[in-house]
């Protein structure tokens, strides 16, 4: 009789402890699985956390709903590991989670503020993926979060790249933000970052030696940022960087448009080469030294115009007083010289020791008025000069004298 009593009491002791735990292990709301350890409430427009949640849960599921506050009310689940709360109306990050979890998703609340409590005591966290909310301000306190390996805060409103980011993370997703500097030291200790996104903000440039801690980087993303491509200043070092990385760059700042140059500018040109005889002679000197022919054997009276040409004339800026005109006509004359022209008959004369001055504007000589007005009658004028006795003169001469002979003769007879 005891013996019966005995198994009696035995079995409604474990009728007392299984029983109810078989029957209401799931909620009625919810699906689960892996001995009813992971549980999804997702999409059911629930407000409050259904009744029948197991404490040992591993695996909880309550997106899609209408959550908006869940304040200290997740804590007992001392062996979460897994938490989503996303597309919910939740205002902040839940107090009070449990130190356990190694992944949280709030994506698409009513975040404004990633306070420092949130986030503190989460030693074992190691994605956290707060994107498309309103946060205009991440908090992180230094040397937390150590086991933290994925960091998503796109689609929100921060200004400023978080500080105090955890020195073990390998991805941070900062897109799509309205990110416009990065505070000295903020990415210092991120040696093993590995996937930087910080495409669709606001950035104009990188501060120096923002991203030169970056050792590990592998991949980088920097398209549809209002970069400064014209600014000498503050431009160069993220286009330099980017020359330089081995990492894969998406979207290299100031692709389309040309780099600011570092070599200094071309000398503007000075009064002298601005003025228009100038640029005629010069302009004349390179088609004179393109075009030339060889040399010709110089005349005798070439020489002579030769000996008597005066020196070079002065550019303009010195006490010559005609400036760039004898300029000009002096280099005219070289270039004359080594032609074969009419100019190298011309004989020297001792009245005149000016040279032939031409002008670049009209083609004329400054001096026409001088010139002998041809070669040929140049030529007869030579010519026509006393000197030796002609031929005929001889002859008229010769018969002179044996006229007088012959008179001589005769008178003596």
């Amino acid at each position: 009789m005891e013996y019966q009593i005995l198994n009696t009491s035995t079995c409604l002791l474990v009728l007392l402890v299984f029983i109810p735990s078989g029957l209401g292990i799931c909620p009625s709301s919810c699906k689960c699985s892996g001995n009813d350890r992971n549980v999804d409430c997702s999409g059911r427009n629930l407000t409050v956390l259904p009744q029948g949640l197991q404490d040992n849960l591993t695996y909880l599921n309550l997106s899609f709903n209408q959550f908006v506050d869940l304040d200290h009310q997740l804590t007992r689940f001392t062996n979460l590991r897994t938490l989503d709360i996303s597309n919910n109306w939740l205002k902040n990050v839940p107090a009070h989670l449990p130190k356990s979890l190694w992944e949280l998703y709030a994506t698409n609340n009513n975040i404004k503020v990633l306070q420092k409590l949130d986030t503190a005591y989460q030693w074992n966290l190691r994605v956290l993926d707060i994107s498309r909310n309103m946060v205009e301000r991440a908090v992180l306190i230094n040397n937390t979060l150590s086991s933290l390996k994925f960091l998503n805060l796109s689609s929100n409103k921060l200004w400023t790249v978080p500080t105090n980011m955890p020195y073990n993370i390998e991805t941070v997703d900062l897109s799509n933000n309205f990110l416009s500097q990065i505070l000295p030291g903020t990415l210092v200790r991120l040696q093993h970052l590995t996937s930087l996104y910080l495409h669709n903000n606001k950035f104009s440039y990188i501060p120096d030696k923002a991203f030169d801690q970056l050792s590990q980087l592998q991949v980088i993303t920097l398209y549809n940022n209002p970069w400064s491509c014209s600014d000498n200043q503050t431009i160069p070092y993220v286009l330099q960087w980017v020359q330089g990385t081995a990492a894969r760059v998406v979207g290299a700042p100031c692709a389309d448009q040309p780099w600011p140059s570092t070599t200094p500018a071309p000398a503007q040109p000075t009064a002298l080469d601005s003025s228009p005889m100038i640029k005629g002679t010069k302009a004349v000197d390179r088609e004179a030294s393109a075009t030339a022919p060889e040399p010709t054997k110089v005349t005798k009276t070439h020489k002579q115009l030769r000996a008597k040409e005066v020196p070079p004339a002065l550019f303009p800026g010195t006490d010559s007083p005609d400036g760039p005109q004898e300029a000009a006509a002096t280099r005219t004359i070289l270039v004359q010289d080594s032609t074969e022209g009419n100019a190298s008959l011309a004989p020297a004369t001792g009245s005149s020791t000016t040279p032939m001055t031409l002008s670049i504007t009209s083609g004329m000589p400054t001096n026409y008025s001088k010139m002998p007005q041809s070669t040929t009658a140049t030529l007869r004028k030579e010519e026509a000069t006393p000197g030796v006795p002609s031929r005929a003169s001889r002859w008229q001469m010769g018969l002179l004298c044996l006229a007088l002979l012959h008179a001589v003769a005769v008178a003596m007879d």
